[in-house]
């Protein structure tokens, strides 16, 4: 045997039996962990379960038969490129599609400014590469979007949460986190919201905070990261206006064709300021040197050929009938102590259980229940979420949705006669809900 051998089975030995390489991992590699909402998935696409945890869009309601039609129509006849490298930054044509879907938000930009990414996701990534050091500091609020705290703890920073309200993120909390962080010499590389319809809370910023946290984090030098995949799905009124059209050299916009189009293609982007382009652009090609070409050139062909605001104004349509089939459910189903936030637009409500009540805790008795929601503690990196829970209706029948509120009501009556007679709610079951699956944000 060589001493390699002996040497990487001594390693197994002091590490893991079940991962030989547990002590060869990087520091950060500690901080991969699987998210609340990814544990959910093999429970969740059981049929006989109501799910009201993924935020998968209804993808049924795109023209199918047409879409197939400009894929094959895009191969036969722009093959030889559609199948061939790319560039780094994205195709330019798509890029000047994607700077006439952001002009509907007030942003006017120009294509050099814009790298398309694998999804907004990998655009998150990107951006927390070239901007966090270990220890450096995000400010998110409070929640926030699992997927983007997975990935500032991959980077090793540290999240500080920004408390919110039903009007979003509040000024005057962002002003006092600002400088009671800067006050203890640690530093602030950026703050990461979701202004509008936002994950998992399913509130909007308002236009008269949006100007005050601009404000805010322009006088203290704090970069803004604005990710929005679901600023043009409102149901009562016109896309509101990104922060990123009043401050184009302090904001980084995050968008994404998955909620307006659909999530398979894998297509997003980023639009930075000059200098935050060029490394993107860097970091994009050490990553996967350029990302698939035929998934750019067919959401380009499908934005030039096909009405796609008329099927934005579908899928806004489809999603408020949902919307106000879960939200009429609650009124009607939950027990009293149950709140929740009414969002005018995006895939979320953010329930508040009664007092006593664990939301991670009763999902062993819901999924026995067959219903499916994400407990609140996966929004935030503090443990912080304990009452609170994520309900999804993008997805469901608007009847599967009033069937999945009312088993969920008959499991918080439960709990509330649990806590009643002992002082508690449930004790965790053994439903397996912890086998990895993908990653429904």
């Amino acid at each position: 045997m060589t001493k390699e051998l002996d040497h990487g089975r001594t390693n197994a030995a002091q590490g893991s039996r079940i991962d030989a390489y547990v002590d060869r991992y990087a520091a950060r590699a500690a901080g991969m962990v699987a998210s609340e909402i990814r544990a959910l998935f093999a429970v969740a696409s059981r049929p006989e379960v109501v799910s009201l945890a993924g935020g998968m869009p209804y993808v049924t309601a795109l023209p199918l038969d047409l879409v197939g039609e400009l894929v094959a129509d895009l191969v036969a006849t722009r093959g030889s490129v559609a199948l061939q490298y790319g560039s780094g930054q994205g195709d330019l044509a798509l890029r000047e599609q994607i700077c006439e879907v952001m002009r509907m938000e007030g942003i006017e930009a120009g294509p050099d400014d814009v790298v398309v990414t694998v999804g907004s996701q990998q655009a998150l990534d990107l951006i927390t590469r070239i901007f966090i050091d270990p220890g450096d500091v995000v400010l998110a609020e409070g929640p926030s979007y699992v997927g983007a705290l997975g990935t500032f703890s991959a980077y090793q920073a540290k999240v500080v949460h920004i408390a919110m309200d039903d009007h979003g993120l509040i000024p005057e909390s962002l002003e006092e986190t600002i400088s009671a962080v800067q006050a203890a010499g640690e530093r602030i590389k950026f703050l990461y919201t979701i202004p509008t319809f936002q994950n998992p809370a399913g509130v909007t910023l308002n236009e008269v905070r949006r100007r005050q946290v601009l404000e805010i984090c322009r006088r203290a030098g704090v970069l803004v990261v604005e990710d929005n995949p679901y600023g043009l799905l409102g149901f009562d009124r016109e896309p509101l206006r990104a922060m990123r059209a009043d401050d184009p050299e302090g904001v980084v916009y995050l968008g994404s064709f998955s909620k307006t189009l659909a999530p398979g293609f894998r297509v997003g982007w980023a639009l930075a300021p000059h200098a935050v382009r060029q490394k993107l652009v860097l970091a994009m090609e050490s990553a996967v040197l350029s990302h698939s070409s035929f998934t750019q050139l067919a959401v380009g062909q499908y934005l030039a050929t096909q009405p796609w605001r008329e099927q934005i104004k579908s899928f806004r349509e489809l999603y408020r009938e949902r919307r106000d089939a879960m939200l009429a459910a609650l009124d009607v189903l939950m027990p009293p102590g149950c709140t929740w936030t009414r969002p005018g637009g995006g895939f979320f409500v953010w329930a508040t259980l009664p007092e006593g009540l664990d939301s991670k805790a009763m999902l062993p008795r819901a999924v026995a229940e067959r219903v499916a929601f994400v407990p609140g503690t996966g929004f935030y990196t503090d443990g912080d979420g304990k009452r609170h829970m994520r309900l999804s209706y993008c997805y469901p029948e608007p009847d599967r949705i009033r069937e999945g509120v009312r088993r969920l009501a008959g499991v918080v009556e439960q709990e509330l006669q649990l806590r009643d007679t002992f002082g508690t709610g449930s004790m965790p079951g053994h439903v397996g809900v912890d086998t990895p699956g993908p990653d429904l944000a």
